[in-house]
């Protein structure tokens, strides 16, 4: 609503304007009523005329400077809004794709409480600092599926990522490639002109097929893709849980002998460097 050049944004506010009207009038109606008994007082008390007059001036400057600001306060609620002007602007936003390994390498327990639990934190962290951008989560193992599609509701977005826990992991190895491709073929079909930004969040333990042509391909497409390693070097064991969701134990080989899990960060550092 717009009033004396003004636009008024919560005009459903408007209450407050007439309670802070009833403030007003109270408060008038008291300071009346105050000056009046004191000047039957001062009538009583005929020397006593200096300190009437000087009191009845500091009740009044009171009276006026809370007037001004009940008056200043109801106005606030409305969001009183002015000196705008209409224009079209082109803006360039950015488009960017989470990929989360959600294989059981990402079950171990090097970053605490799992590499898992700590990339979702990250994650939380990362996208609270996009501001507008648009961002999507994919999660893969052997197979990627888009958990979330490209959305400005951060809020939606993680409760989609809330949803991930061991019972998500895939039975699956890591492959990078397809999720790689799974977010080219993502943004072919949406026909974005938006700067097109990828980051991975993997322990980097990779068993893709054709990992170099689908990053020559991201190359061609202008795809950026970032890397966040998940875990150490010297690597950690990978829990099993039960059907109740307890640790049942670690994972072993074919020949009763603990995995270790360790970050590839070799294989990570030339994913991204190579896409610039």
């Amino acid at each position: 609503m717009e009033m004396f050049g003004v636009s008024w944004a919560c005009m459903s506010n408007s209450w407050v304007v007439f309670l802070a009207f009833f403030f007003i009038v109270m408060r008038v109606v008291v300071y009346a009523r105050v000056t009046t008994l004191m000047r039957k007082a001062g009538l009583s008390f005929g020397n006593s005329k200096f300190l009437l007059h000087y009191s009845n001036n500091r009740r009044l400057i009171k009276l006026i400077l809370f007037c001004i600001g009940v008056i200043s306060l109801s106005l606030a609620f409305l969001q009183p809004q002015w000196g705008k002007k209409e224009g079209l602007t082109q803006q360039k936003g950015r488009d960017l794709f989470i990929l989360l390994d959600v294989s059981k390498s990402m079950l171990a327990e090097d970053a605490k409480p799992s590499r898992l639990e700590f990339a979702k934190e990250k994650i939380k962290r990362l996208v609270d600092k996009l501001g507008t951008d648009r961002v999507a989560l994919v999660i893969f193992a052997g197979r990627p599926i888009v958990q979330c599609p490209l959305t400005q509701d951060i809020d939606a977005f993680k409760l989609f990522l809330d949803q991930i826990s061991h019972e998500t992991v895939g039975a699956g190895t890591t492959a990078l490639d397809s999720a790689l491709q799974k977010v080219l073929d993502q943004f072919e079909h949406a026909g974005t002109k938006k700067s097109k930004l990828a980051v991975i969040f993997t322990d980097g333990e990779d068993f893709s097929h054709d990992l170099a042509g689908v990053r020559k391909q991201a190359q061609d497409q202008g795809l950026f893709i970032f890397a966040e390693g998940l875990g150490t070097t010297t690597g950690a064991p990978i829990p099993v849980y039960d059907e109740q969701g307890n640790k049942a134990g670690v994972l072993k080989d074919d020949q009763d002998s603990i995995v270790i899990s360790r970050l590839n960060e070799s294989l990570l550092k030339n994913l991204v460097s190579q896409v610039g």
